[in-house]
């Protein structure tokens, strides 16, 4: 792999985790001396980052972590809740018996954290219950693609996630994705992600979601 592309998976990374928040700003020269490089592949992998709209450029020349407004996050929100479903719809027809057992394990497990309200616990359970159900879609470019909207709306999505304490529905929802995989229920399936994944499945919680996003991480 190209040191650009690790920069840029790094910085990726560390935008999807909440490490970089939007509006925070690049250090170039901080990457270039952790990789032990020039300064060439590490604007290599930003303008990378700019040309998917991950990161803008500022007047100076630096780049910053980008910034959504409302409508932007909600339309790609929108967008990952339909990628989702069509990615658990995929699961459904492809996955052997034995991935959806493994499936079924990982979701049973995380029941204890979500009797315990444990967010860190269950932000790390449920991104690998995704992720078993990306592998399942035998569908590279989608994964990509999901992964890639997850990154740019993840500080966004966990912090309405914990402010609306959705830990106990959320499992509630795995739970209905997991019963039509185990029927084979394709149609099913992807209507219960595609409601999952949504920010608000009704205008109350959808307004709740909206008052709860802090106004310094949207642009004006």
């Amino acid at each position: 792999m190209k040191v650009s592309d690790q920069i840029r998976l790094r910085i990726e990374s560390a935008i999807a985790s909440g490490e970089l928040l939007p509006g925070d700003a690049i250090d170039d020269v901080a990457l270039a001396g952790q990789y032990k490089v020039s300064r060439t592949p590490v604007r290599e992998a930003l303008l990378q980052l700019q040309a998917q709209g991950i990161l803008i450029s500022t007047p100076r020349g630096g780049s910053v972590v980008a910034k959504m407004n409302l409508q932007q996050l909600l339309s790609l929100w929108e967008l990952l809740a339909e990628l989702e479903g069509i990615a658990v719809r995929l699961a459904c027809e492809r996955m052997s018996p034995d991935e959806i057992k493994a499936l079924v394990k990982l979701h049973r497990s995380s029941k204890k954290l979500a009797d315990k309200e444990d967010m860190d616990g269950w932000q790390d359970a449920n991104l690998k219950f995704h992720e078993l159900i990306y592998e399942g879609a035998r569908n590279t470019f989608l994964r990509q693609e999901v992964l890639r909207i997850r990154s740019r709306t993840g500080v966004y999505r966990r912090h309405a996630f914990g402010a609306l304490g959705r830990i106990k529905s959320s499992y509630d929802q795995h739970e209905k994705i997991i019963s039509a995989l185990e029927k084979r229920d394709t149609a099913s399936a992807c209507a219960y992600m595609a409601d999952h994944m949504r920010p608000g499945r009704d205008s109350k919680t959808l307004n709740d979601f909206i008052m709860s996003l802090p106004r310094d991480l949207l642009a004006g």
